[in-house]
């Protein structure tokens, strides 16, 4: 009888023309909505920043105009939120999020409390590429980027497991450069502190940021960039990219898996299971978003720098994170802590705790 009830029902809504949710045309479905962006740190940092920024501006590039509002949700270097937003989000389109760059390789890494698939994950854009760079002291007696293969430079670092320590472990452990590396600073701007003070030498950090706060180091001429992460040389940088040094293939893996959490930016994503055409919507909305006149000048007023990669680009990064070699993935992280942590129980590595909770 229920069968025959429900098939009366279905014949029903057929003959009236009633679509069901779930079917309903992308270019229909925002109206009345409400979109929530989900970032997994606390208000005030990049992230957040960037998410308030383009909630003010969005809507106006979905059909329907819907209310965007961010929501904070802090909590094990994002991956409570990365894990809510696959598992627990609706999968309609109303809900967005903007984790940790380095939440893929979090997953690769096999970190635990993992609970999701980066690759499953509908990515749909990033407004930025921050570069990761090194920054040294005008004084210091290290003048081109050959010579930390032949003079030791002292490095502070945060000695958290963040890339700002991470990366210079790598190229002392990996490439054999003559770093010493100086931890128990609190922040960047402690970093930036002591090497003013010629405590330090050289420190790690993005060039970028909000309210521009890391080139004025170098345009006052009390710092210069010594070379940058990514495989390829920053543009007006005059620098040589790190990976002009590598000399054998598993080290430029190793480099390319560290730094494609980098080049991954900011990103945002969708659930898994959103209809296509909705992808495919906010995928257009976020790219319009970002030659958004309005948005642009309040970005430039902000010295944030829009170097905007698309959500496929963003899914093809991703891929190749996946598709790192366990081998590699166990080396790199062997790698990135301290030298005096390599035969030592170490939680954390690539900015992403192994054991989030403990």
């Amino acid at each position: 009888m229920r069968r025959r009830e429900a098939a009366i029902l279905l014949a029903i809504t057929g003959t009236l023309g009633v679509t069901p949710v779930s079917a309903q045309p992308a270019d229909e479905f925002y109206k009345g909505k409400q979109i929530r962006i989900v970032v997994g740190s606390t208000g005030g940092g990049d992230y957040d920043v960037w998410a308030r920024l383009l909630a003010r501006h969005m809507s106006r590039y979905i059909p329907g105009n819907p209310n965007i509002i961010v929501e904070n949700m802090p909590g094990a270097g994002t991956l409570v939120a990365t894990n809510h937003v696959f598992n627990v989000a609706p999968r309609d389109g109303t809900v967005i999020g903007m984790p940790s760059r380095s939440m893929p390789a979090a997953a690769v890494m096999k970190v635990a409390n993992v609970r999701f698939d980066p690759v499953k994950f509908n990515w749909i854009g990033s407004p930025e590429v921050n570069h990761l760079v090194i920054f040294i002291n005008n004084a210091s007696a290290v003048k081109k980027p050959s010579d930390v293969f032949e003079r030791e430079l002292i490095v502070g670092a945060t000695g958290l497991a963040q890339g700002i320590t991470v990366g210079p472990s790598i190229l002392k452990n990996l490439l054999g450069m003559k770093f010493r590396i100086v931890t128990g600073y609190r922040s960047p701007g402690d970093l930036a502190l002591a090497a003013s003070r010629n405590e330090i030498e050289a420190f790690a950090n993005t060039i970028g940021g909000a309210a521009g706060a890391r080139r004025p180091w170098v345009e006052s001429g009390q710092m210069r960039v010594l070379f940058n992460f990514e495989p390829e040389p920053v543009p007006g940088l005059g620098v040589p990219t790190v990976f002009e040094f590598v000399k054998t293939n598993e080290q430029r893996k190793i480099m390319t898996f560290f730094a494609s959490n980098v080049l991954l930016g900011r990103p945002i994503m969708a659930p898994p299971g959103v209809p296509a055409d909705r992808v495919d919507l906010l995928r257009r909305a976020f790219d319009a978003t970002m030659k958004d006149p309005a948005l642009l000048k309040e970005a430039d007023s902000m010295s944030f720098e829009i170097t905007r990669q698309t959500g496929e680009q963003i899914a093809e990064l991703v891929a190749g994170i996946a598709a790192t070699p366990p081998d590699i993935v166990s080396r790199a992280q062997r790698l990135s802590r301290p030298i005096s942590a390599l035969h030592s129980n170490v939680s954390t590595a690539f900015g992403v705790p192994l054991h989030p909770f403990a």
